[in-house]
């Protein structure tokens, strides 16, 4: 079994947890046997349309990271603005970022660095929202429910909720970030977690051959009665109890495991945070199209060279070994990264040596999906204030996915209102990537 004792949360200072924001609009599946989750989540499978082979992986820093130290250090602008750790050269000619991401800088020729991402809304909750879904929703921060579908639900919408073949789901959550679920898609499409009743429902409770007896036993029930089933219904019954079969037998569950990895693969993504995006990889692999997971612990509002040494090592370890890890394998054009978060920090160091909320410019950095890499997108103002050319926002980075994802970012789906609702209405994708 595989079991995370994550350090990856980390509490905001408006007292919301990663918990927390888990429990926010999550599918409570504790009485769902694995087949049922199965029909639940293909309900509407029929409706999608098939994709390209690709996925995303969306690494969430939650608590808001600065921008300043770790991908726009700005070692010219006055001591008060500039990163406060220094900067590093990257594999870029003529390009650095904060110097606590030294092994990042050595792939940063495989990554893309955004210093033109933002929008405006700096509450926890809300920026979470805007940048999850491409709209922005204030209420979230006074204890409102989302209120628009996650890319990584709107890909299961898109693609059907399982692989058509390993069975294996479409949006798998590691750890939960507000605003990453189904909203009006319907509870069909909210991720699969492993670390929920889903993985447990996937550890057998009997052995392995008292359970192909058991399936052998449903064949043949199965087989006397489709004759005269005239509405299919065996059939369909058929179809998801052998996906669940499938998830607890075959390769799809070995995808969860680690134990099947090269123990030296293993070793260069590291614990923790590198666990996880390798289970990540190794998912996308096995057919998964949207992977979320959260580093948290960024909300730091005093002391933050401190607060840095802290959580940077893992985050740089874990994304250079993630990023070299696909380019080895030839992955690069099928599996995107997206590091990002709720907002940046304030560009002026605070009276408590930190910086605070600030979402006028904000974290981004991607790598590979098969865009350009090897790159600085935009420009931030002198002082890290707030792009100097044209913004980057929330639904351009929503379309940029789409267009990896093969998802026409023309899409409508029906909201709970009965109406024909756009899932992206002015972002256009990142044109210097694609």
């Amino acid at each position: 079994m595989l079991t995370f004792k994550s350090n990856c949360g980390g509490r905001t200072c408006d007292g919301m947890s990663r918990r927390d924001f888990v429990r926010v609009g999550s599918l409570g599946i504790a009485g769902l046997t694995l087949p049922e989750l199965l029909r639940a989540r293909a309900a509407a499978e029929a409706a999608g349309s098939p994709a390209k082979n690709t996925s995303v992986v969306w690494l969430w820093l939650g608590g808001g990271p600065t921008h300043v130290e770790t991908f726009d250090p700005k070692m010219d602008a006055p001591a008060e603005f500039r990163s406060t750790v220094g900067a590093v050269d990257t594999a870029i000619p003529g390009v650095q970022i904060g110097s606590l991401l030294p092994k990042m800088a050595e792939v940063a020729d495989k990554m893309a660095f955004v210093r033109s991402f933002a929008h405006n809304n700096s509450g926890h909750g809300g920026g979470t929202h805007w940048v999850m879904t491409g709209y922005d929703n204030r209420m979230v921060d006074n204890g409102g429910i989302p209120s628009r579908p996650s890319m990584g639900s709107i890909t299961s919408r898109f693609r059907g909720a399982n692989h058509p073949t390993t069975g294996i789901p479409t949006y798998v959550r590691l750890n939960g970030i507000g605003a990453d679920g189904a909203a009006w898609l319907g509870k069909a499409y909210e991720p699969f977690e492993p670390s929920g009743q889903g993985r447990n429902n996937m550890n057998l409770g009997v052995s392995p051959e008292r359970l192909s007896d058991r399936r052998a036993l449903l064949d043949a029930f199965d087989r006397a009665n489709r004759d005269s089933d005239a509405n299919g219904i065996m059939e369909g019954m058929d179809s998801f109890e052998s996906q669940a079969f499938n998830l607890l037998l075959g390769s799809a569950k070995e995808a969860f495991d680690l134990k099947k990895e090269n123990p030296k693969t293993v070793d260069k993504y590291g614990k923790g945070l590198g666990e996880q995006l390798l289970l990540a990889r190794r998912l996308c692999e096995a057919g998964t199209g949207f992977v979320t997971l959260q580093y948290g612990g960024w909300d730091m509002h005093g002391n933050i060279v401190n607060a840095l040494k802290q959580r940077c090592p893992q985050l740089d370890q874990a994304v250079a070994a993630f990023v070299q890890d696909i380019n080895d394998r030839n992955l690069d054009k099928n599996i995107l990264l997206v590091i990002t978060g709720e907002f940046g920090r304030t560009p002026r160091v605070n009276k408590n040596a930190g910086r605070d909320h600030w979402s006028n410019l904000s974290t981004l950095a991607l790598a590979g999906g098969g865009l350009r890499m090897g790159q600085v997108v935009g420009e931030s103002s002198s002082k890290v204030e707030r792009p100097k050319t044209n913004p980057i926002t929330p639904q351009d980075l929503m379309a940029t996915v789409f267009h990896v994802l093969g998802i026409d970012r023309s899409l409508h789906y029906i909201n709970n209102a009965g109406r024909p609702t756009p899932l992206i209405e002015e972002g256009k994708t990142i044109a210097e990537l694609v």
